[in-house]
């Protein structure tokens, strides 16, 4: 599949997205910040990153931005709305909100790999009201409940 990408001024110099490895399903989102301005994220704040590229992704594709797993480990840095996502009529720049949830401030400085990239189909559903659903084992059965014996018992 082939993704236009605009780099807008901010952007200048920085990689695109890219696959860091042959088998990546993601592909690497950076910050497009200011070399001498770069971002601190407090503990417990959050902040909305540039990435200073713009997309044109085709009918019946989603792009999602999703958290990149080593700076959650270490760092407690995640994308607050994970996975964000991009719609194939969205023309503007993206952008990433990062959250730190970790216990000391993350700096955040201009190339500073920030999120992952991942294009999927996007199925469109139409909504169809009913007055009764089907019947399943589990039924109403809500949070926490799969695997707890809590199930419906098979008829």
């Amino acid at each position: 599949m082939d993704i236009e990408v605009l780099r807008l001024p901010h952007a200048a110099g920085l990689p695109l997205p890219s696959y860091q490895t042959a088998l990546a399903a993601g592909m690497d989102l950076v910050a497009a910040i200011a070399a001498d301005t770069p971002l601190t994220l407090a503990a417990g704040e959050r902040a909305l990153v540039p990435t200073g590229i713009a997309l044109a992704i085709p009918a019946g594709v989603e792009g999602q931005i999703r958290p990149r797993s080593g700076l959650a480990l270490t760092h407690g840095i995640t994308v607050l709305n994970a996975p964000g996502t991009i719609d194939a009529d969205y023309r503007g720049e993206v952008q990433v909100i990062l959250v730190n949830f970790g216990a000391k401030p993350f700096v955040v400085t201009r190339g500073s790999r920030i999120a992952q990239l991942v294009f999927t189909h996007a199925v469109r559903a139409a909504m169809r009201e009913v007055t009764t659903l089907s019947e399943t084992p589990r039924g109403v059965a809500g949070f926490g409940s799969t695997g707890t014996g809590r199930e419906r018992p098979a008829d």
